[in-house]
């Protein structure tokens, strides 16, 4: 049996594949005789609770009368009210990540000696190893950044000689120095990938040490690494919805997961990029790209509301777009009737629109949201309420900066590395054993049979 390369499948593995579905499908009516919370979630939609976190609170319902009522969507980082954060660094025409790091990793909000501190340490620890672009970054480039990425953070190990060591102070540094070192990963894995792969011109540039995290992503990506100041603080208020959601959504679970068993912060954290890579957390905001694409070719008039109703019905019937029935950036698994994240995205992307001249993809995006919104809650019976999620305009956001598609999530993940680190340090310090959730086992009892009775077909 010659097997040329790891991409082929063979005759003889689907063969054995159709083994793996005859022996590995369980009854999915086992699942309700045995009160299983599949994904972790109760049958009315809620997370099964699993921990305590003081880092965020997510509000999507609230009591009156005793009964539980859909609501705005509420987000706190360490108490703080979301929209209060945001208004605070705007308000102050300022960049607001680094502040936001602070926030989440010690819990209180800096004072400007302490941030700029703060920001000076991020950029002592921006520099990566001598030599490590050219030898890690550079080789074997793939066309998934979010791979990239991983590999990166696994191979920075090596060169960290406390790289086990797991008390708080240290794993601090170790997280303080892989946020300034995401940007840079992030964004050198892409140009090697546009060179090797895509063949187009190679430039490297060095981070800017007075300049935002949100400015040196693009000064790290264009060649002539200009940028106006309302794409980088559009930048930076991106970064700063992504830093952190609760400790229940998949990749933070997995932060909790992968430390409660005392491993190293760079296999953590590479557990956690390969969770978020997946097209159900983080790469939403591309779907939602090639949606849009989709519909400005068969919606003629992007005004007419009911000639978008039309279309969008066909999507969620399966009859158009990729035929999944999703409209893509539309419900949370937490939020009913407003996502807080997109309610603060949403006017500064319309600036954006207009300083691009992309006001009607804007209005178009607009009044999708407004039919998908009616028609979902109809089709799908979901009276509770349905929203715009933040990737509904991420997505929409990163296009009109000309930001490439591979890098949409490698972008959420240099944002939410933040929060990533802040659960790890949480779980640190109040984790006293390893999760290990109970799974029922359902299998019949067999009996052994000698390998010379055994009917082979």
């Amino acid at each position: 049996m010659a097997i040329k390369n790891f991409s082929n499948i063979i005759p003889e593995i689907y063969e054995l594949s159709e083994k793996c579905l005859a022996n590995g499908t369980i009854d999915k009516e086992l699942y309700d005789i045995h009160h299983v919370n599949r994904g972790l979630r109760d049958l009315n939609g809620k997370g099964v609770v699993t921990g305590l976190t003081e880092i965020s609170t997510i509000v999507s319902s609230k009591t009156s009368g005793g009964k539980s009522l859909p609501c705005d969507g509420e987000l706190y980082y360490r108490g703080i009210h979301i929209d209060s954060l945001v208004s605070g660094f705007l308000g102050d025409d300022r960049f607001g990540f680094e502040e936001t790091i602070y926030l989440l990793l010690f819990g209180e909000l800096p004072d400007c000696r302490q941030l700029d501190e703060f920001k000076q340490l991020l950029v002592e620890y921006r520099a990566l190893p001598r030599n490590f672009v050219r030898d890690v970054v550079m080789k074997a480039p793939n066309n998934d950044i979010m791979n990239s990425l991983a590999r990166s953070v696994l191979t920075l190990y090596s060169y960290d000689k406390n790289a086990n060591d797991t008390s708080v102070p240290n794993v601090l540094r170790q997280c303080i120095q892989l946020i300034s070192n995401f940007p840079s990963l992030a964004v050198y894995a892409y140009q090697a990938y546009n060179h090797y792969i895509k063949k187009k011109s190679l430039y490297i540039h060095h981070p800017v040490a007075d300049k935002s995290i949100a400015e040196n992503i693009l000064i790290l990506l264009r060649q002539d690494s200009k940028y106006t100041a309302l794409e980088a603080k559009l930048l930076d208020l991106a970064l700063v919805l992504h830093a952190e959601h609760g400790g229940g959504n998949n990749s933070t679970f997995t932060t909790h997961v992968v430390t409660s068993s005392g491993t190293d912060t760079y296999s953590s954290v590479a557990a956690s990029l390969c969770s978020l890579k997946g097209p159900k957390h983080g790469g939403a905001n591309i779907k939602v790209c090639q949606m849009f694409d989709d519909i400005k070719k068969n919606v003629k008039n992007w005004e007419d509301f009911d000639e978008i109703s039309a279309y969008l019905s066909k999507i969620l019937e399966k009859e158009a777009f990729d035929k999944s029935g999703l409209i893509y950036g539309m419900g949370h698994a937490v939020y009913s009737i407003s996502d807080p994240r997109a309610e603060v995205f949403k006017k500064y992307v319309g600036l954006l629109s207009k300083e691009k001249g992309m006001e009607k993809e804007f209005n178009l995006y607009n009044n999708v949201a407004a039919a998908a919104t009616w028609l979902i809650a109809q089709k799908r019976k979901i009276y509770k309420g349905v929203s715009p999620n933040i990737d509904f305009y991420s997505g929409f956001a990163y296009s009109m900066m000309n930001l490439p598609q591979e890098l949409y999530t490698p972008i959420f993940a240099v944002a939410r590395i933040a929060g990533w680190s802040a659960h790890r340090i949480e779980e640190i310090i109040n984790g006293n054993k390893i999760i290990r959730p109970a799974y029922k086992a359902v299998a019949s009892v067999k009996k052994y049979v000698p390998i010379t009775e055994r009917n082979t077909k």
